[in-house]
């Protein structure tokens, strides 16, 4: 035996020290570890530790701490396989004629798993074909071919955008939203420019009335009339002009920035509606709704009012320091002193207060989804008592934004009265200056009174351009927030050479398809063909993979493997919105909208009339108690249907799928949530929906799948059997075991019902 230390893991993947003390002794010379899965989970499953080890040389396990070591040595038809259920995974050895050994263990070391089989193959080719051992390869990105971390499929060089701090660079990418509104901008800008240049007028103007009209009549001469009311109407003429030009550009201006906000929410939320349901499935609702809500009302104040006053102050400060200079060149330096002071404050607290807003938009959106927990879920937490927890939660929510608040106010709070501080120090510099000048005659007090009046409103601007550093952070984090939803690609992407199919017949061939949940394998070789108007009933365990296959179908997801073909078309080369109005969807849980139950009947064809709507409700057994309300079908029925029973929600659900006539149609357990006389009347409802169509219903009670031409078992993301019902229970097998364990279940509830339908 070999007494060196074994070849270490990458840090990421190392054994436990426990394990490693243990397998030291058992290495032979020159073996080295590449890979290990640590397990806890028994055969039995329960909770036991356990591990598998891939080296150089052979396969190695142990039970636990104190059992020996199995080992396998590797050889032709040595093979591991995997496959995973319900939460467990298990890892299988065999070889050509039996099982040498099975482990299970939780999903959560499913990449652990994934990695040992990569290696095992790799080591078993290695030794086969007689090369020399090497060092397992890191996995790289399909896009950049960066390596991949040992535990991630994401690239973080791909998904960095996700990780990226806000940058102020990102407001410009506001410009394709501002573009088509770029001549109201020029307008917008040379109405600022000449505004500005009017309210510099007044102080030029007090320069000449100082010094040829207050100074003169102290030292004994009389007032000139007209050259004091030429003053004074060039000081109103220059103020009239300043209010009507300012007036002019802030109008232009605030409807050009609410209606690129508008522009920015509409784009934004058009975007959302085009990306998978894997984008929402990672997201929460709140967030979703502060990002389009809030963000963008943040980014049109920004635009609207203070970028204004920014530009503003740009111009004020530059065409200011342009007459200074003219006025007397040496004191004009003097007031720009402060300058280079105030610049380095603001590039030392830009990054700070941006990272800071980034934080508190994160913040602010756990908030919101407290609150988009709640509300829509009233019924459940008061149902529970739930009160005080979820007000708890919101408490400390709450109290976290207020925390991450608090650090940029400090900063913040610092930063502006410094700025204040130096133009104050800079201003009584000035005065000092100005009156040394003064008494040695350099400069009259006229000159002197208008240089501290620009200089007045030359710190002013000064002071407020600083103030915009904070709402530019807080409007960069923002945008950063919106652009990381446009810059998202869906991943059901639409065909660069859509076919387009003005009539489906109504014919799937489900083609060898796999789908896989990041590392957890869903479906694996489903192959499938339905006729046009056929239905197929899908039932299986719970987990078996019946709603992700008709998901599949209608390309809320695409295959990981195989393909979809819809009259020997495949939906990938399809236009998806054009796909899926081929599709009527019936779902378990019914969403009805806020509005009127003839809104909601005609949610898939909002132009259809009275009439159409009133056939298909009387085709969905809806008619009656519709009728029965207060205002027949414009009664309104609550956010989420809440007013309605269920069975009322389910049955306006099927007339919606009836109206659009769908040429196929999913009924994803449409009759689980409701009892069994519900169910009676929801049935006949949906005779009249399946009729002619190609059908893919699936069922927890096997008694709503009487009429199916053919039944589908899946179990474990596979098919298992295929065949009607008798013909099913004729075999004995999966399908059997289900029809038996509802039998006993219905026996128990007293519910004969259920096994005199199936049979």
């Amino acid at each position: 035996m070999n007494t060196a230390s074994p070849t270490a893991l990458p840090a990421k993947s190392a054994l436990p020290t426990a394990w490693q003390q243990k397998l030291h002794p058992h290495l032979r010379d020159g073996e080295a570890v590449i890979a290990g899965l640590e397990l806890d989970l028994d055969l039995n499953l329960r909770f036991a530790a356990g591990i598998v080890i891939v080296t150089s040389q052979r396969l190695l396990a142990a039970s636990d701490l104190d059992a020996d070591w199995q080992e396998w040595s590797y050889r032709p038809d040595l093979a591991l396989a995997h496959h995973d259920h319900a939460g467990v995974g298990t890892l299988e050895l065999h070889d050509s004629q039996r099982r040498l050994a099975a482990w299970r263990y939780t999903l959560g070391h499913n990449p652990e798993a994934l990695r040992l089989i990569k290696h095992f193959g790799q080591q078993c080719d290695a030794v086969l074909n007689g090369h020399a051992f090497k060092e397992p390869e890191h996995a790289t990105c399909p896009s950049c071919k960066a390596p991949l971390p040992e535990d991630q499929d994401d690239c973080p060089i791909c998904t960095r955008e996700i990780h990226t701090p806000p940058s102020t660079w990102t407001l410009f990418r506001l410009w394709r939203f501002a573009k088509p509104y770029k001549g109201q901008l020029l307008l917008g800008f040379l109405l600022t420019l000449a505004s500005t240049a009017a309210t510099l007028v007044p102080p030029y103007l007090a320069m000449p009335l100082m010094d040829n009209v207050l100074i003169p009549y102290q030292n004994g001469q009389s007032i000139d009339v007209n050259l004091v009311a030429l003053y004074l109407s060039g000081l109103f003429g220059a103020a009239l002009v300043a209010w009507v030009l300012g007036w002019a550009r802030t109008y232009i201006l605030a409807l050009v920035s609410e209606r690129i906000g508008a522009d920015l929410r509409t784009s934004t939320y058009e975007h959302l509606l085009r990306l998978s349901l894997e984008y929402f499935g990672g997201r929460r609702t709140g967030d979703l709704m502060a990002r389009i809500g809030s963000e963008t009302d943040r980014i049109c104040v920004f635009l609207s009012l203070h970028l204004l006053d920014f530009a503003t102050d740009v111009l004020m400060i530059g065409m200011t320091a342009v007459i200074l200079v003219s006025i007397n060149p040496w004191l004009a330096l003097v007031t720009l002193l402060p300058l280079p002071f105030i610049a380095w404050m603001i590039h030392v607290v830009r990054d700070k207060l941006r990272h800071g807003f980034e934080k508190i938009d994160r913040v602010w959106g756990e908030v919101t989804n407290v609150l988009a927990d709640t509300i829509p879920g009233i019924r459940v937490v008061k149902a529970f008592a739930q009160e005080k927890r979820e007000a708890a939660r919101f408490r400390e929510a709450n109290k976290h934004n207020l925390q991450i608040n608090d650090r940029v106010n400090k900063v913040w709070s610092l930063f502006s009265p410094t700025v204040t501080f130096l133009t104050e120090i800079g201003l009584l510099i000035v005065w000092g200056v100005g009156i040394w000048q003064v008494s040695k005659g350099l400069i009259t007090v006229g000159v002197l009174t208008a240089f501290l009046a620009y200089i007045g409103r030359f710190y002013t601007r000064l002071d407020s351009m600083s103030r915009i550093v904070s709402v530019t952070q807080k409007a960069a984090a923002g945008a950063k927030r919106i652009f990381d939803i446009l810059d998202h690609v869906s991943s059901v992407p639409e065909s660069q050479n859509p076919v387009h199919l003005q009539r489906i017949e109504g014919s799937i061939h489900i083609k060898d398809v796999g789908f896989r949940y990041g590392n957890r394998a869903v479906l694996r070789g489903v192959d499938l063909q339905i006729r046009p108007g056929e239905m197929i009933g899908l039932v299986g365990h719970s987990g078996s993979g019946k709603s992700t296959l008709v998901n599949l179908i209608c390309r809320f997801y695409d295959v990981s493997d195989g393909a979809i073909l819809v009259d020997g078309v495949d939906i990938r080369s399809l236009p998806v919105a054009e796909y899926r109005r081929h599709i009527g969807l019936v779902l378990q849980e019914p969403f009805l909208f806020f509005g009127t139950i003839a809104d909601n009947i005609a949610y898939g064809k909002p132009n259809a009339t009275r009439e159409d709507i009133i056939a298909a409700a009387r085709a969905a057994n809806a008619h009656e108690f519709i009728l029965r309300l207060p205002h027949g079908y414009d009664s309104m029925v609550g956010e989420r249907g809440q007013t309605l029973s269920g069975g009322e929600r389910q049955r306006i659900s099927i007339a919606r799928a009836l109206l659009i006539d769908p040429q196929l149609l999913i009924l994803d357990e449409a009759t689980s949530s409701v009892d069994t006389s519900t169910e009676k009347e929801i049935q006949k409802a949906l005779d009249n929906l399946v009729r002619g169509r190609t059908t893919i219903a699936i069922a927890h009670r096997l008694s709503t799948l009487r009429q199916a031409d053919r039944l589908v078992v899946l179990d474990k993301g596979q098919i298992v059997e295929v065949g009607k019902h008798e013909e099913l229970l004729a075999r004995g097998g999966a399908y059997f075991k289900l029809y038996q364990a509802q039998q006993r279940q219905a026996e128990n509830e007293g519910l004969v019902e259920l096994s005199e339908g199936i049979a």
